[in-house]
């Protein structure tokens, strides 16, 4: 758990520098396969082949996605043997990626079920 003192409070006025360095960040989640890599990434740490099956990409596209992750520090690497084993960086990325989705049905809410419709009674004559 992340000391108070790590993070400013959401009340403070937001510079320009930092809000340019937001915005970069924000950059990152501008790709739906990078979405999706991430969203894989919610159930714990995938190998780059478990995350080719997860998201439908081919490898080449997965690993050039995830080289980004990296560098934002959106995901982290551990190295075991020949396999590579990524994980989602910090705690605070599910909050923000289920925030994200969260807001998106709030927009634009999913569209309605339609529940089936109970069978009419039948009138009975006596």
């Amino acid at each position: 758990m992340p000391h108070p003192a790590e993070h400013h409070s959401a009340d403070e006025p937001l510079g320009r520098d930092e809000a340019e360095q937001i915005a970069e960040a924000m950059r990152a989640f501008g790709s739906a396969s990078r979405l999706q890599l991430l969203w894989s990434l919610l159930a714990g740490e995938r190998t780059v082949e478990q995350l080719v099956d997860a998201a439908g990409m081919e490898q080449s596209a997965v690993s050039h996605q995830l080289r980004l992750l990296r560098q934002q520090r959106l995901v982290a690497v551990r190295r075991e043997g020949r396999h590579a084993y990524y994980r989602l960086h910090d705690h605070h990325l599910p909050e923000l990626l289920t925030a994200m989705r969260h807001h998106q049905e709030h927009v634009n809410p999913p569209a309605a079920v339609a529940l089936p419709k109970p069978a009419a009674k039948r009138k009975t004559t006596r």
